[in-house]
């Protein structure tokens, strides 16, 4: 097996292992499952211009369903990415 390098940022390792077959350096065999249940996705903000009526909207929908309408829309994303993947 070869050792990974020592990576400069997770960008680094990203793209090291996108170009790279894993199997050269882990024995997947040897691999245990492990839950890491406290672990939380990483965010970053972005700005997002939309019309007016449309932003409007949204906040109605999501007082309706009684939650904050950026959480709303982020249902709405990921459902719509989701649909998207699976459509190929």
């Amino acid at each position: 097996m070869k050792k990974p390098p020592k990576f400069k940022n997770e960008n680094a390792e990203r793209e090291f292992w996108a170009t790279r077959d894993s199997t050269q350096y882990v024995d997947w065999k040897r691999a245990k499952r492990v839950v890491l249940s406290n672990l939380k996705p990483s965010r970053k903000t972005i700005s997002l211009r939309l019309p007016e009526a449309m932003l409007e909207e949204l906040k109605l929908l999501a007082n309706k369903k009684d939650v904050p309408y950026q959480s709303l829309l982020k249902v709405f994303l990921s459902e719509k990415i989701r649909q998207e993947l699976e459509a190929g």
